[in-house]
């Protein structure tokens, strides 16, 4: 199993990855790059998982990735609040 998962950083952005243990994936962004965090999470720090959803392949989750993060913040916004 794989997981999209959305972050809120500090900056007020939207991050946007895919890990099998989102949580244990958020702590290796908390701790940063050298850490196995990414570089993007390095300089704007994740405050909260906002959002995850569950697919049954990596390649299905970073086509849902990939998706996302072609679309605006606004419609990320509406995509977390229908999870």
């Amino acid at each position: 199993m794989y997981f999209v998962y959305m972050l809120l950083t500090e900056k007020n952005t939207i991050y946007t990855g895919i890990a099998k243990d989102v949580e244990k994936r958020f702590s290796k962004h908390l701790e940063g790059i050298k850490k196995g965090g990414a570089k993007y999470t390095n300089t704007n720090k994740p405050v909260k998982i906002l959002y995850k959803k569950e697919f049954e392949t990596k390649s299905d989750a970073m086509k849902e990735e990939y998706r996302i993060k072609k679309l605006k913040r606004e419609d990320k916004l509406k995509l977390i609040e229908n999870k």
